[in-house]
């Protein structure tokens, strides 16, 4: 039986950076991964997504804003088919530079199903039909989550969807419903969208993007509206049926009881924990009541030497996140100095067109704390840069305690808002206040500029409006 260190069981943005950080800090490790290194994001998730988001950028501008920029393509032809292609180009690349990490620091990986025996102990079926068992002081669980599906409806891959392969067909779908208005089924709108698909998103809860500010999903809906997208809220999914020719999926909304037709469905309505099939019930580790396995805020379970970082835990289903438990994890199990992490703070992001990028509270949950705040707003309508660009939809609002100046939340929308959030979160971790970004010099024309006008807003002395 082989021992470890350390044995990470998943191979996800969680696994393998912790199996990494573990073995900096001279721990013999290992990952146990069933089916790719890199896991759902990078093979088909948040990068393939991002390759296809930006042909969809492309693809909108030539289809649809050629007159505005000053050029006329005759006979237009967009192959959907080879924006898949170079998405997995994208994806394959990174994974092999996984792989190339793996070997770096001499990290064993083990492509095949692990299953608990006891709780640092696991009997692990390889790929190749072969079995072997691995021991470790330390066993990280870091096995992610599912999509969840809708009572009585399932996923066929050929008419209703999932994420997985939604984002593998190569063809375009003439039309498409999506249900669930979260970050999955927003960015795969635009890319149908972008292509000339007609789309509908339906979302049960008031609005779309849900978790989001409500004056920022508001924003969200009126660009994609104007796109062409169709967005139901506050609409309940009864039933889907399929035929040879498409779906038809059956609402009951504001408008009442209704069908929708389509050539398919994507369901996107979130994520569960992935603790089944595993053997967990031999290690006595705690799952809470939605199926997410408890940790402390070292990633410790219940259980000595029992690990468990990103979504398999429940606490916030995104890829930095659960690298960042990753890394504090490996940390806690050398005993060197690791930080704490505050998931309401963790950035958020949405690649949609416009993107939406945010953290920590919003204007109303502000408000239901009783934390008097200050807020400042600024457009990106009034932002040089975005104006060039000819993207200049959305804007950027800051939260900051009133009495203190502490900064609570950011909320944009907008271009390239995904990338601008790490200022304010690093502003945020150094104890910075608007005030201070206020008076940090920013580059002209650029995007960032509208945080600095933000903060100059929030202090009550806005400079361009």
């Amino acid at each position: 039986m082989a021992e470890y260190d350390v044995v990470v069981v998943g191979g996800g943005p969680g696994g393998y950076v912790c199996a990494i950080r573990a073995a900096q800090l001279g721990k013999k490790a290992a990952v146990v991964e069933r089916e790719w290194l890199g896991g759902v994001c990078l093979n088909i998730g948040c990068i393939p997504s991002k390759a296809l988001l930006k042909n969809a950028e492309v693809a909108h501008t030539l289809r649809e804003r050629g007159s505005e920029f000053g050029f006329e393509v005759q006979g237009l032809k967009l192959d959907f088919g080879a924006a898949v292609k170079r998405s997995r180009q994208v994806s394959d690349r990174l994974v092999k530079g996984v792989g190339f990490l793996m070997k770096k620091n001499k990290i064993d990986v083990l492509m095949g199903a692990a299953r608990f025996t006891g709780p640092r102990s696991l009997k692990v079926k390889l790929n190749d039909g072969s079995t072997t068992s691995v021991q470790a002081q330390n066993v990280v669980i870091a096995t992610g989550a599912s999509t969840m599906l809708i009572p009585g409806v399932s996923a066929d891959g050929e008419r209703v969807l999932t994420y997985r392969e939604a984002i593998l067909q190569e063809r375009l779908p003439r039309s498409v419903i999506i249900v669930g208005a979260g970050p999955i089924g927003l960015e795969f709108a635009t890319i149908w969208n972008a292509y000339g698909a007609e789309v509908t998103v339906l979302e049960m809860l008031p609005r779309i993007a849900p978790l989001e500010d409500e004056e920022a999903s508001k924003e969200l809906a009126k660009a994609l509206n104007k796109r062409g997208i169709k967005t139901l809220v506050g609409t309940q999914v009864e039933g889907v049926e399929t035929s040879k020719s498409g779906v038809k999926v059956k609402v009951q909304g504001s408008e009442g009881a209704q069908t929708l037709e389509a050539e398919q469905a994507l369901i996107a309505i979130g994520f569960k924990p992935n603790t089944q099939d595993l053997g967990l019930e031999s290690t006595g580790v705690a799952i809470g009541p939605k199926g997410a396995i408890e940790i402390d805020g070292r990633m410790a379970t219940n259980v000595a030497g029992l690990w468990a970082i990103g979504d398999v835990t429940g606490k916030l289903m995104l890829a930095h996140v659960a690298s960042a438990m990753g890394i504090v994890c490996a940390e806690n199990i050398a005993g060197v100095e690791s930080a704490s992490l505050d998931f309401e703070m963790m950035p958020r992001a949405i690649y949609s067109q416009p993107q939406v990028a945010s953290f920590g509270i919003t204007e109303a949950q502000a408000h239901e704390r009783g934390i008097e705040v200050k807020v400042g707003r600024f457009p990106f309508l009034a932002n040089g840069k975005a104006l060039g660009l000819g993207d200049y939809a959305g804007w950027v609002k800051l939260i900051a305690d009133a009495r203190y100046g502490e900064i609570l939340g950011a909320h944009l929308v907008g271009p390239e808002v995904t990338e601008l959030l790490p200022e304010l979160t690093l502003a945020r971790m150094m104890e910075l206040t608007p005030a201070e970004i206020a008076r940090n010099v920013h580059a002209h024309p650029t995007l960032s500029e509208v945080l600095m006008e933000a903060a100059h807003a929030l202090e009550g002395h806005a400079i361009h409006i």
